[in-house]
């Protein structure tokens, strides 16, 4: 006799299908810029390599060359509480509080370890009120979950609804916690982040979290985000980033006080209780966030090719929430989406769907993300191509 699990998975993966929102695991291959996949060779549109450093054979080469492969440690062998804390995690941990000028930084195992290990390392049950944005990640959401404490959602950037939110209940809370990301991963747009470290000043016990794992290497002058670009940095008390876009690697980390980072050490249960980076990856962590930090012609090439995007929509009609790299070309229903996405193949660009759970129902959609490794001419001849311009033609406002 089948148990409960085994009766109901075909009913659910039957109901995906038909909803067109079953997922599977592509068979794909790199080359550069390029993705090869079922024999065909595409301009690949969707990769969070911002920087296309991972892309680069050359830059890969050059850390190869530097380092001395008889000193590449390929596992940690331990948390980092016990044997796994090797020097290199210090070393990039001391370069990003460099970078920050902040107290202190540690490194998560990635994004997701991150923020589900300190929002209930944060947050205490009864005590804390967490208000987040309505688009915030995934992992914040399951972060404010497993904290147990009260949370609410304000409604997508909107400034005067956190107010009213804090005005009503702030008092009735020791801490409230203000949770959202920088360049939200959907719509591309971007948060006040300025004006939400004003608001610290009318409420005292006001304290604020803010992802920018789509904004690092990214945005501001040296490529710290929309917090660099806004100039608030010192106003944000937990400062998160990850190592798995623009930096090319795996891993993520969290700007915060010295008193802080002690404390996360002892109670974030997602560093405590897992396995550290293996000690190879962290070198190339470190050696590619140093790199980052030149990239300022890299920078403005993606803002201006973003820019170019944007106002080609504009200019036939078609809206966008953009304001970053990340613009989506929204279709409403997911078997729309897959029909573009495999529009945009056959025209040679690799760009993929957006389906519920990831988005809200009823706004599927294709997200096109810009990184350094496209130029120009790349570009004009997806501008250019009879599938986006099909998009346009059927999505004016």
């Amino acid at each position: 006799m089948k148990n409960f699990f085994y009766e109901s998975i075909d009913g659910n993966l039957d109901k995906l299908s038909s909803e067109r929102n079953l997922r599977i695991l592509p068979t794909i291959s790199h080359d550069g810029k390029w993705i090869i996949r079922d024999g065909g060779k595409m301009l690949n549109l969707s990769s969070n390599d911002y920087l296309g450093i991972a892309s680069d054979k050359e830059k890969s080469a050059m850390f190869c060359k530097e380092k001395s492969y008889g000193s590449f440690v390929f596992g940690s062998g331990s948390s980092r509480l016990l044997t796994g804390n090797y020097r290199i995690y210090d070393e990039a941990e001391d370069f990003l509080a460099e970078r920050y000028r902040a107290e202190a930084a540690l490194i998560f195992s990635s994004g997701y370890h991150m923020n589900s290990g300190l929002l209930p390392a944060i947050c205490s049950a009864g005590r804390t009120l967490i208000l987040a944005d309505r688009l915030v990640h995934a992992s914040i959401i399951d972060g404010m979950r497993l904290s147990h404490a009260d949370f609410m959602r304000y409604r997508h950037r909107d400034y005067n609804h956190i107010v009213a939110l804090l005005k009503k209940h702030y008092r009735q809370y020791e801490q409230v916690l203000l949770v959202t990301e920088s360049i939200f991963s959907m719509d591309g747009d971007i948060a006040p982040l300025a004006s939400l470290v004003e608001l610290k000043h009318e409420f005292k016990n006001l304290l604020l979290y803010v992802d920018e794992a789509h904004a690092v290497g990214i945005r501001g002058k040296g490529g710290l985000g929309i917090a660099e670009e806004q100039n608030c940095i010192d106003g944000i008390d937990f400062l998160c980033g990850t190592m798995g876009k623009a930096y090319a690697s795996q891993g993520a980390f969290v700007i915060c006080s010295g008193k802080a980072r002690e404390f996360f050490v002892n109670h974030a249960r997602t560093l405590i209780f897992t396995t550290a980076l293996p000690p190879l990856q962290m070198e190339w962590s470190l050696y590619t966030m140093k790199l980052a930090a030149d990239m300022s012609a890299e920078r403005c090439r993606i803002a201006a090719i973003s820019c170019k995007v944007r106002e080609s929509m504009a200019k036939k009609g078609c809206a966008s929430p953009s304001q970053s790299h990340i613009i989506p070309l929204i279709t409403g229903e997911s078997s729309k989406a897959l029909e573009y996405a495999e529009l945009f193949r056959k025209d040679g660009f690799y760009l993929l769907p957006l389906r519920p759970p990831t988005v809200p129902e009823g706004t599927s959609r294709i997200r096109l993300s810009v990184n350094a490794s496209i130029c120009e001419d790349d570009i004009d001849e997806f501008l250019n191509s009879g599938s986006f311009n099909m998009y346009l033609s059927l999505n004016r406002l």
